[in-house]
């Protein structure tokens, strides 16, 4: 299919609905990849392409606004390590794991904060023996290296615990994340056809490396299963602006596939890490507030050149002291884009946050996920912790992800963790901070901002179920009965 295409007897469940006079089948034509007209069924005469949707129920196309692409392909080559209870338990199920070609052990996804025992380096190594074995924080912002695996990286002075964290820990994921091409664009092909499964027709890049050759590359290769907006990282800052790159613009070579996105700043750490920045010590260690990985001078520097570069900046801001010091230096540059996380905000920001403009970034299936540690390590904390309907009454724009491979890349999850905050059979987490369907459905679209109507990009997805009505587990498994990307079908259940 090539961009035209009559999609007959759909009923619209998202964005849009509230356009049409009633809850009747419509046919959707699709003309070079955009809707050219919506009528009820059998209304529409045409000769081109038809797909017949049969009365299922028809959205817009769902984004992931926040994922470290080649980081989450890879992951499904690695040992995962969420089920372990305990720094033994872990070192355990890694014992077991096989070497990559390379001879390296991989394992991802482990979370210690709740955790009776704690990483060193000699239970791993009594684990591993002397070959090189990695074990990634389900945050990313530690990682817990036997002796084999320190040396080999050139951090053997670290301490007894094995643990690097932050900015070191990044490094690891880069070196670990820097596959032959072959190897990672065939992870990403692999990993977007699935992401199209789920009714993904784009994502916000937050890889760590320079990603506008890898996206032309795939492309040419024949990659087309979704849009990409790729981010870059403050040490690419100078080049994205020699090359003259501004947020918005497509990417020459990707044939309309692949925009420019945001700068991105890390301004503080991560809460199973314990170094989100926060107001108030971590429970467990009352010394302990965190820290800002950038400082508020710097900070400011790196907005305005952005600012006048053209680029837009998506800020990394977990803890409440880091959020308040991505506020001042976002109202201090003008600065425009996204505060990513914003997991711990002060009641006192939320004014100053909506009247900037600036877009909230978060990953809803994080509430679900951290709700035992953030109860337990943040329980002195007098911010708001994971909000959502506290976000969206304040007026602030709200965008949905998974910050994946942090959580699974599959938008229903999502879309349940911000409706229900559970995702068991325990009552929700702060339900309080619950949101419609409606409303998890719009923040799961481009920016937060598409509609099934006449005009608009025709990047669709067709559910089984409709959504409206879903409960708990059938948001989570939600059937997917096609995915449309620009009048292309990418996926046909």
């Amino acid at each position: 299919m090539t961009g035209d295409l009559l999609l007959r007897a759909t009923r619209v469940a998202g964005p849009g609905r509230e356009y049409l006079p009633a809850d009747e089948p419509v046919d959707i034509l699709i003309r070079s990849g955009v809707i050219a007209d919506i009528a009820p069924t059998g209304n529409l005469a045409t000769t081109c392409e038809q797909l017949d949707a049969e009365g299922t129920w028809v959205i817009p196309g769902l984004w992931d606004h926040h994922v470290h692409t080649v980081q989450w392909a890879l992951d499904a080559q690695r040992m995962p390590l969420g089920e372990a209870s305990s720094a033994v338990q872990a070192a355990r199920l890694i014992a077991g794991a096989a070497p990559l070609p390379d001879d390296r052990v991989v394992g991802t996804g482990f979370r210690d904060g709740l955790w009776p025992d704690r990483p060193t380096r000699a239970l791993l190594d009594a684990a591993s023996g002397e070959r090189p074995t990695y074990l990634i924080n389900a945050d990313v912002h530690s990682v817990w290296l036997n002796s084999a695996a320190l040396r080999r990286e050139g951090f053997d002075g670290v301490d007894d615990d094995g643990l690097l964290r932050e900015e070191d820990a990044f490094e690891i994921s880069r070196r670990l994340n820097a596959a032959d091409d072959i190897v990672a664009d065939a992870a990403v092909a692999a990993a977007g056809s699935r992401a199209a499964a789920r009714g993904i027709t784009g994502l916000v890049d937050f890889d760590m490396a320079w990603n506008a050759e890898a996206w032309r590359r795939r492309v040419a290769g024949g990659f087309d299963a979704h849009r990409v907006e790729f981010a870059f990282y403050r040490a690419d800052l100078q080049r994205a602006i020699r090359e003259g790159l501004r947020s918005g613009d497509e990417l020459a070579g990707t044939d309309g596939l692949v925009r420019v996105g945001p700068l991105k700043l890390i301004t503080d750490g991560s809460l199973g890490t314990r170094t989100a920045a926060c107001s108030h010590a971590y429970a467990d260690d009352p010394d302990n507030f965190g820290v800002l990985t950038i400082g508020p001078d710097e900070l400011r520097d790196l907005l305005t050149i952005a600012a006048g570069s053209g680029l837009d900046a998506a800020v990394h801001a977990i803890g409440d002291r880091a959020v308040a010091q991505a506020l001042d230096a976002l109202t201090y540059t003008q600065a425009r884009g996204t505060i990513e996380h914003a997991q711990l905000v002060r009641h006192a920001d939320l004014m100053r946050f909506a009247r900037l403009g600036i877009v909230a970034s978060v990953q809803p299936e994080h509430a679900v996920d951290d709700r035992d540690m953030a109860a337990d390590l943040w329980r002195d904390q007098q911010a708001i912790g994971h909000p959502l309907a506290t976000l969206l009454s304040a007026g602030i724009p709200v965008r949905f992800g998974s910050d994946a491979p942090v959580a699974p890349l599959d938008p229903w999850l999502t879309i349940s963790a911000a409706v229900h905050r559970t995702g068991d059979e325990r009552d929700a987490w702060h339900p309080e901070e619950r949101v419609s369907t409606e409303i998890a459905l719009g923040a799961s679209s481009r920016h937060g901002e598409a509609s099934i109507a006449v005009g608009a990009t025709a990047d669709l997805v067709l559910c089984a179920v409709d959504p409206l009505r879903a409960g708990r587990e059938e948001l989570r498994s939600m059937p997917i009965a096609a995915t449309i990307l620009g009048g292309r079908v990418t996926h046909l259940g």
